[in-house]
């Protein structure tokens, strides 16, 4: 596995000042940051578009995590990454060319990844991995913040940390959904190496705290 990484979710950052909380997180030494774009259709809510990449792109040098929760991202792959994505993940669950989408995203000078949600089985994904950079597990249903954790979704994270050693493949296996301290390490022991927190850790009383407590991980 790859040293425990922390992603903020920006879902859960304060919508009115997002650049001032990402230049928060860059001061705590964080490295990404989790963007979900969500399209009211292939999940049930909204968030950002590639406008608002596009803005907080030059404000910040954080490497911009992007999670494509849409019906149709093989039409957006190219705006989301000219507005500064450096990573696009998408879904396998809809009906598009997934591997012709990841060949995009890599062609257009951005990591790719394949996500999953809990209830899709892990073989779903098994044709994709040796092309991805990343593999997002979600922990919940997809489409709001603050759900509770979804055990069933551990032994999922292990199968396919299991094939990745298998194959000798280097992509992350990141989670999003409930994630905080006590479900981080439930992760880390199935394999999971990068953490998506939203709630938990915006609204920690001592976030440095949160950071080193999941870089810590063994």
């Amino acid at each position: 596995m790859e040293s425990p990484l922390l992603v903020p979710s920006m879902l859960a950052a304060d919508h009115t000042r997002l650049a001032e909380d990402i230049a928060a997180i860059e001061r705590l030494g964080i490295k990404w940051l989790h963007i979900d774009i969500m399209d009211g259709h292939f999940v049930p809510n909204l968030s950002f578009g590639p406008q608002t990449v596009a803005d907080l792109r030059p404000k910040s040098k954080l490497f911009f995590d992007l999670h494509l929760m849409l019906e149709n991202s093989q039409e957006y792959i190219e705006a989301f990454i000219s507005a500064g994505a450096d990573q696009v993940s998408i879904h396998v669950e809809p009906s598009y060319d997934i591997g012709a989408t990841i060949e995009r995203v890599r062609s257009l000078g951005a990591k790719p990844g394949i996500v999953l949600n809990p209830r899709t089985d892990a073989s779903h994904i098994l044709p994709f991995l040796p092309s991805v950079d990343i593999v997002l597990a979600m922990t919940v249903q997809p489409g709001f913040g603050g759900q509770s954790f979804d055990d069933s979704v551990l032994e999922k994270t292990k199968q396919i940390d299991a094939y990745r050693s298998e194959h000798s493949l280097n992509f992350r296996l990141e989670v999003d959904g409930g994630i905080n301290l006590d479900t981080a390490r439930k992760c880390r022991n199935h394999g999971v190496d990068t953490f998506v927190a939203g709630s938990a850790f915006f609204k920690s009383d001592d976030q440095t705290k949160f950071l080193r407590e999941i870089e810590s991980m063994p």
